[in-house]
């Protein structure tokens, strides 16, 4: 994908600042990822210019409530000292599909081609429980994602998605289950469930395996999953239309 030549748009919403790359052209995809922090979005950006992947609009969340937003349900600390997890992904998925994505695409050229969900760590969980509470996304990407959150595999084995996904990326580190944290030592086990799961459930899944642990090349693990779902076909699935 080469640089485009027009400048990314910034806004706020709600203390969140949202950064929109535009696509070149009309009738492109649209990717969302939620990030950590603002600076991880060029990096990625960047990577996704360095490759061949196809052209599309990016739009990055970042200015997160980490431990809040991106949490299906409260769990206590996982870690001594840590701060316990606030479960309050509901009402952000809410900001993000009325306020945050109309506003983000009320500008961008033509119509959409499909709508993806990426995110990392905690953000990849995220992008997976998405699928039970909205229909916007077609294609999703959890990289390095927090599938060894509390219950989360046993909700996914009993709860229908509202939307199943045309293609549904996994990545992991080989090195993340190597801790003696009771949670995260799960990781890999719950992961490779998870992905299998899905397989059966007829959706275009893969589960990549990265050298290293969970803060190794974030940025490349992440391009890489939204190049995999650019990549992919299109099925010609309805897009839900917003009118701004």
């Amino acid at each position: 994908m080469e640089q485009k030549n027009m400048r990314e748009q910034t806004f706020e919403i709600e203390n969140k600042k949202i950064t929109v790359y535009p696509s070149a052209v009309s009738d492109m995809p649209v990717i969302y990822l939620n990030t950590f922090a603002a600076e991880e979005a060029d990096n990625v950006y960047q990577t996704l210019c360095d490759s061949d992947c196809s052209d599309f609009t990016l739009v990055v969340i970042s200015g997160l409530e980490w431990n809040q937003d991106l949490v299906p349900w409260d769990i206590p600390p996982v870690f001594p000292n840590d701060a316990p997890y606030m479960g309050d992904a509901d009402k952000y998925l809410r900001l993000m599909t009325d306020t945050i994505i109309p506003t983000a695409e009320k500008d961008i050229q033509g119509s959409i081609a499909w709508r993806g969900l990426a995110g990392y760590s905690l953000a990849g969980l995220f992008a997976v429980y998405s699928m039970y509470r909205t229909t916007l996304f077609s294609r999703i990407a959890s990289m390095s994602g927090s599938l060894w959150f509390p219950d989360f595999k046993e909700y996914v084995f009993s709860h229908e998605p509202m939307r199943k996904p045309e293609y549904l990326y996994f990545s992991l580190g080989n090195k993340e289950c190597k801790t003696k944290n009771p949670y995260m030592k799960n990781v890999q086990a719950h992961t490779e469930e998870i992905e299998t799961f899905y397989c059966k459930q007829g959706i275009d899944t893969v589960l990549c395996m990265n050298a290293g642990g969970h803060f190794k090349d974030t940025a490349k693990r992440t391009a890489d999953g939204i190049q995999w779902m650019l990549s992919r076909p299109s099925k010609n699935v309805e897009t839900v239309k917003f009118l701004c």
